[in-house]
């Protein structure tokens, strides 16, 4: 089994997620991301910027000087790269140089991550997925331009009416497919997977992008054959891709049939729901899966099944201009995440913080992520 001892980096466009699992997992953790936040801090001995949080763009030279002051202690054993990176696979490979890198490799990101590749081998397997295109369709009606570099919605449109438009580098059309989004969450070793669990995806609206993501809640029950269909995607896109340590699969679930969307390929929000993976949480499986190509055991897959759980991101409604009172009352919560760090102004559409809620069942766990979120904003906004 793999020595949970040493220094591990942990690199994010948030961290925070990250910097506690590692933690929990017995790491001296070292966190760089963009935001700084409290909680992301408390859970570190070290914390580096790699970049403003206004841009939510990771800085190439902020990382890997941070990466070469966690080497230079040699006591490491490597980093994780977290969301962000999918974009980065060059930074991955120079990171890499740096410290060994716990996680799927750069060549393996650009494969799984080039449309052509990714749904060419799932048309290969006959795995369903929606009708995809590098060209405008003639009637965009119905289709999405998406960017294949791209995280957490925000690079998604309704693909532009004018057949001529020029589509931007590393673009490409998406039909629009029906149903639930959903995602599952995955550990996997470069030949195979081990599902975690599956997931419920929140994804809405924010300032005109129309397919943000907020937040997940899970695991929660699909229909057998739906479920079927998801393992066996995992277990061969794992072994195609190489892929390793935490990942994730985003779909779509209509009724029982499954449409798979894109997978990414690295630690992704979703493993929060699984944080009583044992033994010591999801890090200590990722890290296990890349260095010994070890993969969780059924038994040990109970605790982290046992309940659900939800987070939502809460953006600014408006511009937010909050004090330090107003930032300490958002600590306070337990059920509060992703603290900033003294006072903070937020424009409209600007992440603040999340919740989160555990519950017996996602049908209770939904209600309450709602209530949190606007009963914490409600609070943020009067008291401006």
């Amino acid at each position: 089994m793999a020595s949970l001892e040493g220094r591990l980096a942990v690199a994010a466009i948030s961290a925070r997620m990250l910097a506690e699992s590692a933690t929990q997992a017995g790491f001296t953790t070292v966190a760089l991301d963009l935001f700084g936040d409290r909680d992301t801090r408390a859970a570190s001995a070290e914390w580096w910027p790699m970049g403003v949080a206004g841009g939510l763009q990771i800085d190439v030279e902020l990382t890997l000087q941070a990466l070469h002051r966690v080497a230079r202690r040699g006591d490491a054993i490597g980093w994780v790269a977290g969301s962000g990176f999918e974009a980065l696979p060059d930074l991955l490979e120079q990171g890499a140089q740096v410290l060994p890198l716990l996680g799927t490799p750069a060549a393996s990101v650009r494969r799984v991550r080039d449309p052509a590749t990714f749904f060419g081998f799932l048309d290969a397997v006959q795995i369903a997925h929606p009708q995809v295109s590098s060209t405008a369709p003639a009637d965009t009606d119905g289709w999405l331009l998406k960017s294949a570099l791209g995280t957490s919605g925000w690079h998604i449109r309704h693909a532009p009416s004018q057949a001529d438009a020029a589509v931007p580098a590393h673009h490409y059309f998406q039909r629009h497919a029906p149903g639930v989004p959903m995602s599952v969450t995955f550990i996997a070793n470069g030949r195979d997977a081990c599902v975690l669990g599956l997931n419920e995806l929140i994804v809405r609206s924010v300032i005109g992008r129309p397919f943000v993501y907020c937040g997940a809640i899970g695991p929660v029950p699909l229909p057998a054959r739906a479920a079927a269909e998801v393992t066996r995607a995992v277990r061969l896109l794992a072994a195609e891709f190489s892929l390793r340590g935490a990942c994730s699969l985003d779909f779509m679930l209509d009724g029982d049939a499954v449409s798979l969307l894109e997978v990414n390929p690295r630690p992704s929000a979703s493993m929060a729901c699984y944080a009583q993976l044992r033994p010591n949480g999801v890090l200590a499986a990722h890290v296990r899966a890349c260095l010994q190509a070890e993969l969780p055991q059924t038994d040990t897959l109970d605790a982290a099944r046992r309940a659900a759980h939800g987070h939502h991101i809460v953006f600014a409604r408006h511009r937010l201009v909050l004090d330090d009172a107003a930032t300490a009352h958002i600590a306070q919560q337990a059920h509060c995440h992703d603290l900033p760090f003294g006072a903070a102004t937020f424009n409209a559409g600007d992440p603040v913080c999340s919740v989160s809620a555990t519950a017996a069942s996602a049908e209770l766990v939904r209600p309450q992520l709602s209530q949190r979120r606007e009963a914490l904003l409600n609070t943020l906004e009067t008291s401006r």
